[in-house]
This record gives structure tokens, C-alpha cells and sequence, in this order.
């Protein structure tokens, strides 16, 4: 029980502040492991801190994007409509989405781990043969799905126009990241804190340091947060957010290549866009579902194909080899995981309503520009100069949907031009 309630305070550390990773702890205990064990401390209680921390992570993590617009990869694109709520004061319901989406994948994985991994498993060849041409796909879809501002009387080919912008947001942050993906080896971050992540300045220059320049810009206020005590997201898109982002969080889990960013544009084409803000609140519950099921079927495609798929999986395969688990370990991990779930969603909710509450006391305009220097410093300690001059051009770029009317996620680019052009065999990093 101490393993656990050590798991959930780290992972609830890790997932408030930006930048900060489950991987930076997983690491530091697998570098401490020999004195633990020394000491008597069973692999098996190490093992369990780490499967804490990451689904306690999974459940907090959403907080700074929602309230601060600092994401990582894996809640990029829930900053959008997350901060939106905020704005129309309804941040607790964004946090209260993001929560009831992660537990329920909880429930979900758990029901469909068999059949899932199961099946992954006999079409992985298939699939990883033609993942090039499957991310290929996706892109084509996103980019023909863009109308862009329904704007009277602008004739019928102006959607073309939107769908113009939206390959230029692509194209722009896709040859960012193969840029930054080549010259990552310039990092030299001021405060080492494990390998230095380039994914970091990326993904909080497009999504997080754009949102907030934009909102300096246009002057936003934070208005008084509204407590939510029943959702009005009606039942069916919960439970469809919910089976969307679980079965997704199982592709992650399987398919190398795929990532949870990119699981969050497979997720944007699969909820359907509408005026009543219905699909914007249905995908927050499918993103956050989406890194809880993977955080739980790379625990079971580490145990079933011993082979790590996430980096708190790589710790937990140095620490205690999966070829000597037997089911009733397994067994207990779930059990782990599930009693995690339970005490991360009350602390979830707990943490933004304390949260939405002092915001909204405060100066959103200081908040906004404090928020944009910290990831200024953050990202200057841990990744170094390069890191800086990545950070300013990825919010450069990150800013362009929002006055081209186009969606944010064609910036998705970032990571799937880069893999498309990976798994053709034209770019290796």
C-alpha cells in the first residue's frame, strides 16, 4: 500500500508540472534499484511505484493543459477546446471530463484486454507493414475534413482555400520536426534531468505558447468558474469517447511508430464536429482515456511479447523480467492499477476545482504571461539554446490555425510527417 501512495504522489507531481515526466522518475528507480535492493526492498514494490506513478500521471496531467496551456505530446490537441471551457467558465468540467474519461478507460481495458491484445496481436505484421501508407491516410483524411469558417456568401470553393492552409500548417511543422528531430543532439540542456526530450519545446511551443501568446494578444479573461455537478454531455458520447480513446490507447500500446499525439488525430477524425460543443467535451474524454489504456496495455504487451513500449515500460523490463511473471503478478498490477484509478480521480477533480477557483481571482493576462516565461525558462534548463530557438519558431507556426480558421491539429505534422517519411524508408533520425 505504501508502493502505491508513494506511486500516486509522484505521479500526481509529475503530471502537474510541465515538462516533468514519468520517465524522468521510472529512470531515477531503476538507478537506484541496487541500493533498494540491497536493502531488502522487493523489485516487485519498485515495479508497482512505477505503474503508479504512470497512471496516476495519466489522470493529472491534463490539469496544466487545461488551466495553464502547458501540454505534453500526449494532451496537445485537448488544449484547444480544455482551455476553451476555461474561457466560457467551465474548467472544472473540462478537469471533470478529462477525469471520468480516464477512469472509464480503466473499466474498458480491463473488459477488452484479452480480445484486443489478441487481436492486435495476429494483425501487428499486416499493419507495421503498411503503417507508412495507413499515417498517409490519416493526414489526407484530416486535410480533406477541413472546411474551415462557415462565412456567408464566400462561395462554394472556398474551402479549398481552408484546405490550402491547413497542408502550409502541415508542412510547416513537419519540416520543424525533422529539423528538430536531426539537430536533437544539440541539446545542451542548463539542468539535466535524464535525456533531453525535443518533444518538450515542440509541443509547448505549437500547442501551449501559441494558445497563451494569442490570448495576451487578444486580451482574454478568465470568467467566474461554474461548479459542475452532473455533465449535460449526453450518456452516449461518454461511453463512445470512452471506447474510442480505450481502443486507441491499445493501438499505441502495440503498434511502434504510434504514439499517443498521433492516436489524438485518429480520435479528432473519428468525432464528428458539431456546434453544440457536444464533440469538443466527447474528445477530452477520449484523449485522457486514451494515455490511461496505453499506460495499461503496454503493461500487457510488455508481459505477453516482452517488449517495452513506453519508456516506464523499459524500467519496468530492467527492473523484474516479464519472462519470470505468472498470471497472479499480473493480476496484482491490475489490481494496482485500478486502485490508483480510484483514489487519481478524486485527486483529479480535487486539484482543478482548487485550481479553477483561484484563477479565477486572478489577473488572467499575469497569469498568461507568468505561465509563458516559466515555459521559457523551463524549456532554456532543459533543453539549451537549440531547445529555445525550437520553442520560438514552434509557436511561430502554432499561432497560424487560429488566424487561418483551420484546426490545430494539422500541426500534428510535427510528428506524422516525420514517421511517413520514416516508414517509407526516406528519413531516419
Amino acid at each position: 500500500m505504501a508502493s502505491v501512495l508513494l506511486g500516486c504522489i509522484l505521479g500526481t507531481i509529475t503530471g502537474l508540472i510541465p515538462g516533468l515526466h514519468v520517465n524522468n522518475v521510472a529512470l531515477l528507480l531503476v538507478a537506484m534499484s541496487p541500493s533498494l535492493l540491497v536493502h531488502g526492498i522487493s523489485p516487485i514494490y519498485i515495479v508497482v511505484i512505477i505503474l503508479a506513478t504512470s497512471i496516476a500521471h495519466t489522470f493529472l496531467d491534463f490539469v496544466p493543459s487545461i488551466f495553464l496551456g502547458a501540454p505534453e505530446a500526449d494532451t496537445a490537441l485537448a488544449v484547444l477546446p480544455g482551455h476553451r471551457m476555461l474561457l466560457e467558465g467551465r474548467g472544472v468540467e473540462a478537469v471533470r471530463l478529462s477525469a471520468l474519461g480516464s477512469a472509464g478507460s480503466v473499466t474498458v481495458a480491463l473488459l477488452l484486454v484479452a480480445p484486443l491484445s489478441m487481436l492486435v496481436y495476429h494483425i501487428y505484421p499486416v499493419l507495421h507493414q503498411h503503417m507508412g501508407w495507413i499515417l498517409l491516410t490519416i493526414v489526407l483524411l484530416m486535410i480533406g475534413s477541413e472546411s474551415g469558417e462557415m462565412v456567408e456568401g464566400q462561395g462554394s470553393l472556398a474551402h479549398l482555400k481552408y484546405k490550402g492552409y491547413a497542408i502550409l500548417v502541415f508542412l510547416l511543422s513537419g519540416v520543424l520536426g525533422i529539423l528538430a528531430f536531426i539537430g536533437d543532439g544539440l541539446m545542451d540542456p542548463l539542468l539535466p534531468m535524464g535525456t533531453p526530450a525535443i518533444l518538450f519545446p515542440l509541443f509547448c511551443g505549437l500547442f501551449g505558447a501559441s494558445m497563451l501568446s494569442i490570448s495576451l494578444i487578444t486580451r482574454s479573461v478568465i470568467p467566474a468558474q461554474t461548479e459542475v455537478v452532473e455533465f449535460d454531455l449526453p450518456s452516449r458520447n461518454i461511453v463512445r469517447g470512452v471506447f474510442t480513446g480505450s481502443i486507441a490507447g491499445s493501438l499505441v500500446a502495440w503498434l511502434p511508430g504510434i504514439s499517443s499525439a498521433v492516436a489524438t488525430v485518429i480520435i479528432r477524425l473519428a468525432i464528428r464536429e458539431d456546434n453544440d460543443g457536444d464533440s469538443a467535451r466527447e474528445f477530452i474524454v477520449a484523449v485522457s482515456g486514451v494515455n490511461t489504456a496505453n499506460a495499461i496495455f503496454s503493461l500487457i504487451a510488455l508481459y505477453i511479447i516482452h517488449r517495452p513500449r513506453s519508456g516506464a515500460m523499459v524500467a519496468v523490463n530492467e527492473i523484474l523480467n516479464p519472462a519470470t511473471w505468472d498470471v497472479s503478478l499480473v493480476v496484482l498490477f491490475l489490481a494496482v492499477i485500478v486502485s490508483v484509478s480510484i483514489i487519481s480521480y478524486f485527486v483529479t477533480i480535487s486539484v482543478g476545482e482548487r485550481i479553477s477557483k483561484a484563477l479565477s481571482r486572478l489577473n488572467y493576462q499575469r497569469i498568461s504571461a507568468t505561465v509563458l516565461m516559466c515555459l521559457c525558462v523551463m524549456v532554456i534548463l532543459t533543453t539549451g539554446l537549440f531547445g529555445m530557438i525550437v520553442f520560438a519558431t514552434a509557436t511561430a507556426i502554432g499561432m497560424i490555425p487560429s488566424y487561418f480558421k483551420v484546426r490545430k491539429s494539422h500541426a500534428m505534422g510535427v510528428l506524422l510527417f516525420p514517421l511517413i517519411l520514416f516508414f517509407f524508408g526516406i528519413f531516419r533520425w
